[in-house]
């Protein structure tokens, strides 16, 4: 008889944009928390029992008193959470980024609690705006926050290094001053640090190399919390920084955690690039890659590289050749009709929370209502509703009713990275008050616009017209069902144009924007005159199809 083969943790757990990864074992669960940066709600949680199968539990900060997100510039907003526990309640540190160029970083760092993943959530407590990448570390009864100084001045490099404070559970306060962290020599450049203490030895893990193609895992240890530190000898604990071809690229910030029976696994982001080391269109994800101690008490990840595929057992870990021909596994076909009373938790919106002024799903049973905003260059108001794209090829489709009164109505569905990167197929009016179908554009902040290639439609109120986009790699192709029948519309796109590297901007004076959120499918709907004309959707639907 054949054995059935045991489960095997597929990378990446978390697909699509769930970067930086804080894990924490509770009663038996595994909890992952990953930024979301501008997109409402903050903080990402999934849990898992097994780090096969994954629950999405939706976001931690879907509420004005928890995170305000108007104004927020592209990448900003929530940074690199940290998820703990102690006292029988979670612990969420987050920043809340409202600028982060010319040298400047205005970060926020704040702290909330709950006894449940799904809150609800205290009122946060502010913490201090001294640098970003906060982490919570609970050593006994004993708190601290660690975190990057930023160092604003030309010529500094922007890190001062680390420090630690020590944070008060009982009064929900830091007390004392913060104490600077002694790290290894030439460290350079470090970031995302976490703690974790192991017998006599504090484990300092910390995010290295930039979040580009050299990014790495390093590990160093003290038997002292503030050090001095030594870096493991054998080099990173995980980087995929000198293997161009894994398909599993720009590995770093990991966060170690350790299961029920006793081992010890990382939580870890990585992107996977269109070709070699290509654009990353759908951003950075979360992988998971398994622990192993040495005797004289190092951990090493085997191989020390990303693996598309864990075995639960972690006997062996695939790598190189063999991970090259595997894809990570494929989720069903996700249909969303839009009968519950609040959107799921594969849904975000841009820039402000899910609110009736803006969109219900209870004014038209069975229907999505999202009433027209700001365009797509305000950073206040916008009115879309999206989910991160989940693969390299993948479709989105939505039906949707909406009659455009003129040209400053639109609404359709979007492949969106930011405000100056989008691809979007939408419903609008020509200056007949025809309605008609159009593609628009925007690469680098310049919009174009199809005008010559409308498509006019019937009466788009009363009879629902499907949309659908389709990534296919490096292209995105375009459709439109009339009628019952499917029909591609217009010339493929680049679908690079929403990537990492492509949104990312640096001029003469330094860093204007950065591209740290991956692509999103999205429901979209624009009014420039302010009076809010409503779109409705009953149906989306994404589809992994390769």
């Amino acid at each position: 008889m054949t054995q059935p083969s045991a489960p095997a943790i597929r990378n990446p757990v978390l697909p699509g944009s769930h970067p930086d990864p804080s894990a924490v074992v509770v009663d038996g669960w595994v909890y992952v928390a990953t930024s979301t940066f501008e997109w409402s709600p903050g903080v990402r949680i999934h849990r898992s029992r097994d780090l096969v199968r994954w629950d999405p539990l939706g976001g931690a900060l879907g509420a004005d008193r928890l995170l305000r997100l108007e104004g927020t510039p592209d990448s900003g907003g929530v940074w690199a959470p940290s998820l703990t526990w102690a006292d029988g309640l979670f612990h969420l540190v987050y920043s809340n980024v409202s600028t982060y160029a010319g040298g400047f970083t205005d970060c926020p760092n704040l702290l909330t609690t709950a006894a449940a993943p799904i809150g609800p959530w205290s009122d946060p407590v502010p913490l201090h705006s001294r640098g970003f990448d906060p982490s919570l570390f609970h050593d006994g009864p004993d708190s601290w926050l660690l975190n990057l100084v930023h160092d604003w001045r030309p010529g500094h490099g922007g890190s001062a290094g680390l420090e630690a404070v020590r944070y008060d559970r009982t009064a929900r306060r830091l007390t004392g001053d913060p104490v600077r962290i002694q790290l290894p020599p030439r460290a350079g450049w470090i970031e995302g640090p976490n703690l974790l203490r192991r017998g006599p030895w504090y484990y300092l893990t910390t995010a290295d190399g930039g979040t580009g193609w050299e990014h790495r895992v390093t590990v160093a240890r003290s038997r002292h919390l503030t050090g001095p530190y030594v870096t493991d000898p054998a080099g990173p604990l995980l980087t995929s920084l000198h293997d161009p071809d894994l398909p599993l690229q720009k590995a770093g910030h990991g966060s170690l955690f350790t299961m029920p029976d006793g081992r010890t696994w990382i939580a870890y982001l990585a992107a996977r690039p269109v070709g070699r080391r290509g654009p990353c269109i759908l951003g950075r994800e979360t992988a998971i890659a398994p622990v192993e101690w040495t005797d004289d008490g190092w951990p090493r990840v085997p191989g020390g590289r990303p693996a598309i595929t864990v075995p639960v057992g972690h006997d062996q870990v695939r790598s190189t050749a063999e991970d090259t021909a595997l894809t990570p596994a494929l989720p069903p076909a996700e249909d969303d009709d839009f009968d519950a009373p609040n959107l799921g938790p594969q849904w975000s919106t841009l820039r402000r929370h899910a609110a009736p002024d803006w969109l219900s799903l209870t004014e038209r049973p069975s229907h999505l209502r999202i009433r027209g905003g700001r365009s797509p260059q305000s950073l206040i108001g916008p009115s879309l509703v999206a989910r991160r794209v989940p693969a390299p090829w993948s479709t989105f489709e939505a039906d949707i009713e909406f009659r455009p009164l003129g040209f400053q109505h639109l609404a359709g569905v979007t492949l969106y990275y930011n405000t100056r990167n989008w691809h979007f197929l939408h419903i609008t009016a020509d200056d007949t008050g025809q309605a008609v179908l159009h593609r628009a554009t925007c690469d680098r902040g310049v919009t174009t616009v199809d005008e010559d290639g409308g498509l006019p439609l019937p009466d788009t109120d009363t009879a629902p017209i499907s949309l659908a986009l389709d990534l296919q790699g490096p292209l995105l192709r375009t459709r439109v069902r009339l009628e019952g029948t499917w029909q591609e519309f217009g010339q493929p796109l680049d679908a690079t144009v929403v990537s990492d590297e492509h949104a990312e901007d640096i001029d003469a004076g330094g860093l204007r924007t950065l591209g740290f959120t991956g692509a999103f499918f999205g429901l979209w709907v624009w009014d420039l005159t302010g009076s809010a004309l409503p779109a409705d959707f009953h149906r989306a639907r994404t589809l992994v199809t390769v």
